[in-house]
């Protein structure tokens, strides 16, 4: 009898540390792969004592591992910098709804996902930037103007597979129609400086450079070239200015996508994974991510950093941005129907 009370004893011992180490992680599978992420994870670790264990990949990597792991998943959340891939997780049947008031409160609500399935952490515009030397403010309006053939040869973007592109079009579609943003694309095509190729920063240091004279890309990047401590990066970064496009009254505002979590099915330390999105959209969290990686806060009390808030304050679309997702594939048609490379 002393025996098997023993065995018991060490039996639930065992069971209770392997329960604390369990309660004391969070597994993320995540696409982003910016250095702010590691700071606020190891800022969360010393406020909590939870771990936090992140595995790096692509967003469908992620996915089709999340798919193919099922109920035996050790991720508790997925995050990845675009909507659109977690609406795709979302129809994969991938997720669980997250309720809780405290993230509710966090956010703006035309950022917010109207099914509950996905948290937004930061923001970003996908904006026109143009050269100081050869275009004037006044000669920009709207995403459609750059179909314009007076923009011929002027016009610098990164390639159609790109998530940022993607969606993007996606938008277009989903605000002008079907028609309307084929021939759009066209005409975009029609104006390129040169083949699509490099990423967001690279379109930059090309309007620099003298390739072209306008570019499309994504707001925190040129909050990176400005910082950066390459002084050629920081030249290339003051070479243009920034604009966003469709802000007349009438018009929709500028496109932006954010950078979002998902709580897993089967989260097996859902708790401790609620606590680190009550923690990310907290006015501290969200003030680490603005100064370090120039996105916009999702979190109304908390302002941009000093270099993205110089551009001034825009009007962005409220778009379902679910549907960055859901008209993705009709996206990818338009830019192989156009020829965009």
């Amino acid at each position: 009898m002393i025996y098997k009370n023993f065995l018991n004893f060490i039996l639930c011992t065992v069971l209770l540390s392997c329960n604390v180490e369990k309660n004391d992680e969070i597994n993320i599978y995540s696409q982003r792969h910016y250095q702010v992420d590691k700071k606020q994870y190891e800022n969360f670790e010393k406020k909590t004592g939870i771990k936090i264990n992140v595995i790096k990949a692509g967003a469908d990597e992620l996915l089709e591992r999340l798919y193919n792991e099922g109920e035996n998943s050790p991720a508790d959340l997925f995050v990845t910098v675009d909507a659109g891939k977690l609406q795709k997780g979302v129809e994969k049947g991938l997720f669980q709804k997250i309720k809780n008031k405290i993230i509710e409160s966090n956010i703006i609500a035309d950022l917010k996902d109207v099914n509950s399935y996905w948290v937004p952490v930061t923001y970003r515009a996908r904006l026109i930037v143009y050269s100081n030397e050869r275009v004037l403010s006044h000669e920009l309006s709207t995403y459609e103007d750059l179909a314009n053939p007076k923009w011929k040869g002027k016009i610098l973007v990164r390639s159609s597979s790109n998530a940022y592109n993607q969606a993007l079009m996606a938008s277009m579609y989903a605000n002008i129609g079907e028609e309307a943003t084929k021939k759009w694309s066209k005409g975009i095509v029609n104006n390129l400086a040169r083949d699509p190729k490099g990423n967001d920063r690279d379109q930059v240091k090309a309007i620099a450079s003298g390739q072209g004279d306008l570019a499309i890309v994504n707001s925190y990047y040129i909050g990176m070239l400005l910082s950066s401590e390459k002084e050629s990066e920081v030249l290339a970064g003051k070479s243009i200015s920034v604009f966003f496009p469709n802000q007349a009254k009438e018009d929709r505002g500028t496109h932006v996508n954010i950078s979002g979590f998902a709580l897993t099915k089967n989260a097996p330390n859902r708790e401790n994974a609620i606590k680190l999105l009550e923690y990310l959209t907290d006015v501290e969290a969200q003030n680490t991510y603005v100064n370090n990686s120039f996105e916009y806060p999702v979190n109304p009390k908390v302002k941009p950093s000093k270099i993205v808030s110089s551009w001034g304050e825009f009007k962005f679309d409220k778009l379902d941005l679910n549907l960055l997702g859901s008209l993705r594939a009709d996206a990818i048609k338009i830019f192989d129907y156009t020829g965009w490379k």
